[in-house]
């Protein structure tokens, strides 16, 4: 689509596979006299744009087999961290705006969210269970810091003795210690680093407004240090990227703090596959070819298999391979036989009253 671009992970604007109608920018040779015929023009760095969103709703529910929550709350849409492979870019899509860039440059915020989420725990026969916050997109993105949604999100589910799982790129967590510290007294939090590489310049161009991996493990120990339980994903394991990284991401993370480990194989929904086959070009030119290859044998010949039960992990030797070098890495570096801690603890949950126009006396 074009060459890369500084502090993004997609190059342009793939239009979504809703689209009616598709523009293109060509260079007729007219110049508007601003720069002479042989001067390059250079286009200004797409900046981030946030709109304010007001949500119906912000519990979404799934009956998934292959994932381990059933609920979840997303306080954004489109990320600003800006991974090359994010799974989840496909949504933009359905807002007529590109999963490419505009999936990281043009965000929604739901303001609401808190107040909503309040109103749907106050539900009579709501039925407590581990809300995984922050799953579609990263719920401390760098725009947390200004909006500060996750934390009021936060702020219910501590009152309310809600149990919550997240899984973050972003040291930005560390802000919210006071709610996790207290929380994990009462076994209602977890927390997972997503640690895809520990090569600084690899992870720049993966996933360009992450935080830094030293950062992440440094991240992972604090909270580690404070009594919240802390794990690690290596996520998405990426044929011939990053794939070796494997034991040293699990070494690190454990020296760090991690009590638990997982991981997940890249995934290519839709308009994913098209966006990371030309970061390959972009980046990796010289492997793309080798990278897609190893993909699609274990996606059955295709980019992408979203059957349950193998789009986590893929299949075939590699796929076989890989699952073996995760469970001795687990064996070696003393993680729990499957990877994961305890469940938290959903008998604590106290409702929070029904918002009532006329008030509270007591």
């Amino acid at each position: 689509m074009g060459d890369a671009i500084k502090g993004r992970g997609s190059t342009g604007y793939l239009p979504g596979r809703y689209e009616v109608t598709v523009s293109q920018a060509v260079d007729d040779g007219w110049h508007d006299g601003r720069a002479d015929a042989d001067e390059e023009i250079v286009e200004p760095l797409p900046r981030t744009q946030v709109r304010e969103e007001f949500a119906r709703s912000v519990i979404s529910r799934n009956k998934s087999p292959d994932i381990a929550f059933s609920q979840s709350v997303n306080p954004y849409r489109g990320c600003e961290h800006g991974c090359s492979y994010c799974f989840a870019r496909p949504s933009h899509a359905y807002l007529n705006l590109s999963p490419g860039l505009d999936f990281e440059t043009k965000l929604s915020a739901k303001v609401n969210a808190a107040e909503q989420l309040r109103r749907e725990l106050a539900k009579p026969g709501y039925k407590p269970a581990t809300i995984a916050l922050g799953i579609n997109t990263d719920a401390y993105q760098p725009i947390e810091r200004k909006w500060r949604i996750t934390r009021q999100l936060l702020e219910v589910l501590a009152e309310t003795k809600h149990p919550v799982s997240l899984i973050t790129k972003n040291a930005l967590i560390e802000r919210d210690l006071d709610l996790l510290e207290a929380m994990a007294r009462d076994r209602l939090v977890s927390v997972h680093f997503s640690v895809t590489s520990l090569d600084n310049h690899l992870a720049a161009k993966l996933e360009p407004r992450a935080s830094a991996p030293h950062r992440r493990l440094k991240a992972i120990r604090t909270l580690s240090e404070r009594g919240v339980p802390v794990g690690v994903m290596f996520a998405p394991v990426i044929p011939w990227v990053n794939d070796k990284e494997l034991e040293a991401v699990l070494e690190s993370a454990r020296d760090a703090g991690a009590r638990s480990a997982g991981y997940v194989l890249l995934r290519l929904p839709w308009e994913v596959a098209p966006l990371f086959r030309d970061w390959l070009q972009t980046h990796l030119p010289q492997r793309a070819e080798h990278v897609m290859s190893t993909i699609q044998q274990m996606r059955g010949g295709r980019d992408y298999d979203s059957t349950f039960g193998k789009r986590q992990t893929g299949e075939g030797p590699y796929a076989d391979l890989l699952a073996h070098r995760f469970a001795l890495a687990l064996k070696r570096y003393g993680y729990p036989a499957r990877g994961s801690f305890p469940g938290l603890d959903a008998g604590k949950f106290v409702p929070p009253r029904p918002p009532s126009p006329q008030g509270e006396l007591f």
